[in-house]
C-alpha cells in the first residue's frame, strides 16, 4: 500500500496538472482557494471552472470580502456554471467561517461538515488539501482509478463504500492532500473513463483491471434511464427597450436568479396552449409565438420551451418582476436556460 502511494506522489511531482487553486507539492494550498474551487468543481469540469475561480478571486480575493458581498451579486457572477444552489450555499458558507470562525476555515474535517454546502467529499479535501490533514478524499476521478485498481465488482451508488474503504488503504499520513490531487490527475488524465492511457501510469503494475483488460468495465454502473422531458412556454415582453424579467424565489431550481416569465416546467406531451397562457403570463396581452423551441437538459429532465413575445406600450409594476435593457441582457446573469432563449430572439 504504500508503494502505490509514493510511485503516485513520484509521478506528481512531476506529472501533475497547475490549476490556479492549488499550491506547490510538499506544501499546503490557501483554504479559501481549495474550497472556492472544490464547490465550483461539483458537477462542471476543470476548463470551465478555470475562468470562474479567476473572476471569483479578483472580484473577492478574500473569503470575507465574498462574504460582504450582496448575494444577488454572487448568483450573478455564477450565472452559466449551473446548480445555483451551490451559490447560494457559498455566500452563506462565507458568512458563517466570516463571523463564528474570524474568517478562516477550521481544520477539523467533521466541523468542515457542519458548514453550508460542505459534505463528505469537500470536507475531506479541505482537511487533507488546505490543512495536511490526514483524510480520504474521493470524488468521480479517484471513484475511477480505485474501481479498477481493485476490480470492484460492485454497482454504483453501492460500491461507494467499497471503494473509499479501498481508498483508505492507500491513502498516506504525509502528504495526503499531494495524494489526493495525484489521484485526482491519474483520473483526469491517466486512467479516463474511455481508452486509459494505461502504459503511462505509474501504479500499472498494481492495477487488477489493467492485469484482465477490462478497465473501461469500471466503475461498474446500471444503465441510465431516459430522461423525462418537461415542456413550456416563457413570455418575452419588451417596453421601450427593456426587456421584463423575473426574479425567481429563493428556493428551488435556479433559485434567487433571473429568469423569464414561464408556465410551469411540467412533463407533458405538447407545449401549453394559449388558453393556458393567462393564468402564468406576466400580462394578458395577445403574445405572438416564435417557431423554433429551445431545449436544455438539466440533471434529472430535459426542457423544452416555446418563447411568445409582445410589447407594452406602459410599464407594468409586475410582482417578482423587474424591467432590464433588452442590449445588456447579457449583463444581468441569466442562467444558461434563459440564455439559450435570449439568442433565439436576439
Amino acid at each position: 500500500m504504500q508503494e502505490i502511494s509514493q510511485h503516485l506522489l513520484n509521478w506528481y511531482d512531476t506529472e501533475r496538472r497547475h490549476l490556479p487553486w492549488r499550491a506547490a507539492p510538499g506544501t499546503t494550498a490557501n483554504s479559501y482557494h481549495v474550497w472556492l474551487s472544490e464547490i465550483m468543481l461539483q458537477q462542471t469540469t476543470v476548463a470551465t471552472v478555470k475562468a470562474y475561480f479567476e473572476k471569483f478571486t479578483k472580484l473577492w480575493p478574500t473569503l470575507e470580502a465574498l462574504a460582504a458581498a450582496p448575494v444577488e451579486e454572487v448568483l450573478k457572477e455564477w450565472a452559466g456554471l449551473g446548480y445555483y444552489a451551490r451559490a447560494r450555499n457559498l455566500h452563506k458558507c462565507a458568512n458563517v467561517v466570516a463571523t463564528e470562525f474570524a474568517g478562516e476555515f477550521p481544520a477539523d474535517e467533521n466541523t468542515l461538515r457542519k458548514l453550508p454546502g460542505i459534505g463528505d467529499y469537500t470536507a475531506a479535501a479541505i482537511a487533507s488539501i488546505a490543512f495536511g490533514q490526514r483524510a480520504v478524499v474521493v470524488d468521480g476521478n479517484i471513484e475511477r482509478v480505485v474501481s479498477r485498481l481493485n476490480r470492484i465488482e460492485a454497482f454504483l451508488p453501492q460500491a461507494k463504500k467499497p471503494i473509499k474503504a479501498a481508498t483508505d488503504l492507500i491513502t498516506p499520513t504525509e502528504r495526503a492532500g499531494d495524494f489526493a490531487q495525484a489521484m485526482m490527475d491519474l483520473g483526469a488524465m491517466i486512467c479516463t473513463p474511455k481508452s486509459p492511457k494505461c502504459l503511462l501510469c505509474p501504479i500499472q503494475k498494481f492495477c487488477s483491471a489493467a492485469k484482465t483488460g477490462d478497465m473501461e468495465a469500471y466503475p461498474r454502473k446500471k444503465p441510465k434511464k431516459a430522461l423525462p422531458t418537461r415542456r413550456a412556454v416563457s413570455f418575452w415582453l419588451m417596453y421601450n427597450g427593456d426587456i421584463l424579467l423575473e426574479r425567481r424565489p429563493n428556493k428551488g431550481l435556479l433559485g434567487g436568479m433571473p429568469g423569464l416569465f414561464s408556465t410551469p416546467w411540467v412533463e407533458r406531451n405538447n407545449f401549453p396552449q394559449p388558453d393556458e397562457w393567462p393564468e402564468h403570463s406576466p400580462t394578458t396581452i395577445e403574445w405572438n409565438l416564435i417557431e423554433d423551441v429551445t431545449t436544455h437538459t438539466f440533471t434529472h429532465f430535459r426542457l423544452e420551451t416555446q418563447i411568445v413575445v409582445a410589447t407594452v406600450s406602459d410599464k407594468l409594476n409586475i410582482e417578482n418582476g423587474f424591467w432590464h435593457p433588452a442590449k445588456s441582457i447579457n449583463s444581468v446573469g441569466l442562467p444558461t436556460v434563459f440564455s439559450k432563449m435570449v439568442k433565439l430572439i436576439t
